[in-house]
């Protein structure tokens, strides 16, 4: 090898400290160029954001305020946007240095290059102080103000039991629909719910639209007007009515509905309710669903589940084999509970339960034979058989129910002020007797709990809610229980969330 072919590396000393130092545009060393220039020069050290301790957002100016957890990915791109000059450097690297939750400060630290000296390029790392500052967001401050909302919803269903707002609730709060609402107030027929701006009670609307049969109205009232700038302020009601119909409801329907859903019976059972009503006629099985075409001509139960009667199925006989669905047409022979030992009367109907029930199972339905009715509710059955006095709504599981088992969920519940007439003593013993049967259908109806969250006991498995309110004192085993009870199983339960408040 040459020695014109080998490579020698040169230095030069630095033109201020003297340092010997390979070759640089600017013949200085890092520590002289570091003196000499402050890459962050124009970076300030100190920032200032505002933070709502009402609800824990930050202000992004000019006006929204941004949800962020400390140290997260979105709480960094804030603090990033709120520190200026960054535009003049290359930002190479960003994070967080802890401090302690109360200090209210954040420390960012920042790695930065610019390019210095006709092409050197100098890297520099710092950290920016972020003092936080105490504020309220309009939300807040209208909070604190007492003048907390403008625009409420008021729900209400015009029945006797409020099963169906337990329902709601726990629709309610596994979609979090409520998260926008500043108070939630019960009502003895309803539950008030009051949100900051109208577009939120709107989506609320929607959201009550697409889970039942609804209607409502709203009004405004003004509550100030700026003749200068000719701005009013409005406070807005919607009053949301729930179709009067319930699961496991007896229904008469007038002739003309009746002809536009397919010629069905007048006397129909309700099976199902979602944003649509599923009736069923128990005699032939012949189905139909009714949409918002129910406020054209609303109807309501002639009968519901406080009328039900207990029956015990003697004898019953599929008469379609071969159906291997969810109904199933039967005939039965059954007797009310109440007459063993009294006489010996039977009854002889045509259930839909016929892949449900069998003999020695007991089942609640309706006795048409000693029913009261108002006549302008059967009006469409003048002149027209029905083909049984008795119509089989469910099966029940009595001795299930007398073994006090206690159960393995909880359910969630709203955080709910309650007015001066639902704190009456009779009214929360009557919400009382709605819980628990509304605890019984979700343990009864698998298709119903699907559609709700169960939360696993306190205690794990062990975690208990007290079952029930009455029955004989009888010891049973559960082995001499129906060994076809549809109980939850452990994979169906939710672990439990902190601040989740419980029945």
């Amino acid at each position: 090898m040459s020695i014109f072919d080998q490579k020698t590396v040169s230095y030069i000393p630095c033109c201020l400290c003297g340092t010997t130092i390979p070759p640089n545009p600017s013949n200085m060393c890092i520590s002289c160029i570091r003196g000499q220039v402050d890459i962050t020069e124009g970076i300030p050290k100190q920032v200032y954001c505002s933070w709502c301790k009402g609800c824990g957002r930050y202000l992004s100016p000019p006006n929204f305020w941004l949800l962020a957890d400390l140290e997260s990915k979105e709480l960094l791109t804030f603090c990033l946007k709120r520190i200026k000059g960054l535009k003049q450097v290359k930002l190479v690297d960003a994070g967080f240095v802890y401090t302690e939750p109360h200090s209210k400060r954040l420390k960012v630290k920042l790695t930065v290059q610019k390019e210095v000296f006709n092409g050197t390029i100098l890297q520099q790392v710092f950290v920016v102080e972020i003092i936080i500052q105490n504020n309220f967001c309009p939300d807040c401050h209208k909070v604190e103000a007492k003048d907390m909302w403008s625009a409420k919803v008021q729900l209400r269903q015009k029945v006797e039991h409020k099963r169906t707002f337990l329902w709601l609730e726990q629709l309610i709060l596994k979609h979090q629909a409520h998260v926008n609402a500043v108070n939630t107030t019960e009502q003895p027929d309803g539950i008030d719910f009051y949100f900051h701006t109208k577009s939120h009670a709107m989506k609320f609307i929607q959201f009550m639209t697409s889970m039942v049969p609804m209607k409502y109205s709203d009004s405004k009232q003004l509550v100030s007007h700026d003749i200068r700038s000719n701005e009013y302020t409005y406070k807005y009601t919607f009053i949301a009515e729930v179709a009067p119909v319930c699961k496991d409801d007896l229904v008469c329907l007038s002739n003309k509905m009746a002809n536009q859903l397919g010629a069905i019976s007048n006397l129909v059972l309700c099976h199902k309710i979602s944003n649509q009503i599923y009736l069923i006629d128990p005699f032939t099985l012949q189905t139909a669903t009714i949409n918002s075409v129910y406020w054209q001509a609303p109807f309501r139960s002639i009968q519901s589940r406080e009328h039900l009667t207990d029956f015990m199925v003697l004898d019953i006989e599929p008469i379609d084999r071969n159906n291997t669905g969810r109904f199933c047409l039967a005939e039965a022979e059954v007797a009310r509970l109440s007459d063993f030992g009294r006489n010996d009367r039977t009854y002889f109907t045509v259930t839909h339960l016929g892949n449900v029930l069998e003999p020695g199972d007991t089942c609640s339905g309706y006795d048409m034979s000693v029913a009261n009715f108002n006549d302008d509710d059967v009006l469409p059955l003048r002149g027209k058989s029905v083909r049984s006095e008795i119509v089989i709504v469910r099966k029940t599981y009595p001795l299930h129910r007398k073994l006090n088992k206690k159960r393995k969920f909880r359910l969630a519940r709203l955080k709910m002020q309650h007015s001066a007439d639902a704190a009456k003593k009779f009214i929360r013993d009557r919400h009382e007797r709605n819980l628990e049967e509304f605890i019984r259908d979700l343990e009864e109806d698998p298709e119903l709990r699907s559609m709700v969250n169960l939360y696993k006991g306190p205690g794990g498995s062990g975690g208990a809610v007290a079952e029930p309110m009455g029955g004989d004192d009888m010891e049973l085993d559960e082995e001499d229980v129906e060994p076809d009870f549809p109980e939850p199983d452990v994979e169906e339960l939710v672990d439990l969330v902190d601040g989740l408040e419980l029945y």
